[in-house]
């Protein structure tokens, strides 16, 4: 009982923040990709039933709402950690190795199949074409931070440093 409870509690927090974000936008339908954007950067993504309430709220077809979700590659309908891994597999980064730094880093945090995102939602790993940073590669960018020259041990010491950070934060 108490556990549905605080679903709902939670659930309740969600939409007042995207029922602020809509005021803030005065409701205004041609502000979608900003209230999508503002939305994403609260939940790190876009949640179905969010997408829906929008869709209500701005009095547009949901099937609006979902193709711009769906059309811009910065936006994400599932969950994303806090932490986004993108490992370049470009021509450069992938011919000085990156795919071993890439399999260690799954190894790591444990993500088997398909899955990109742990279930903490801590940390999320991508692969991408290119970062343009050919002349220092493989290049790894934790966020929005680059890291240069990297090997799987480098980029396995990131990730401990951000456990070790996130550990002291909960703790304090």
């Amino acid at each position: 009982m108490k556990e549905s409870i605080e679903i709902e509690n939670s659930m309740a927090r969600k939409f007042e923040k995207v029922c602020q974000i809509l005021e803030e936008n005065k409701y205004d339908k041609n502000r979608l990709i900003p209230i999508l954007q503002a939305v994403q950067d609260e939940e790190r993504y876009l949640p179905e039933k969010i997408l829906s309430f929008i869709a209500v709220s701005l009095k547009v077809p949901p099937a609006l709402v979902y193709g711009v979700a769906t059309f811009y590659s910065h936006f994400t309908l599932e969950p994303k950690g806090k932490y986004v891994i993108k490992i370049c597999d470009g021509t450069a980064c992938h011919v000085k190795s990156s795919i071993p730094i890439f399999e260690a880093i799954k190894t790591k945090l444990s993500l088997h199949g398909n899955n990109k995102t742990t279930e903490d939602l801590l940390f999320t790993l991508e692969t991408v074409s290119c970062l343009g940073a050919c002349g220092i590669a493989p290049v790894v960018v934790i966020n929005e931070e680059v890291h240069s020259l990297m090997t799987p041990e480098k980029t396995i010491s990131l990730i401990d440093d951000i456990l070790i950070a996130e550990a002291n934060y909960v703790l304090a």
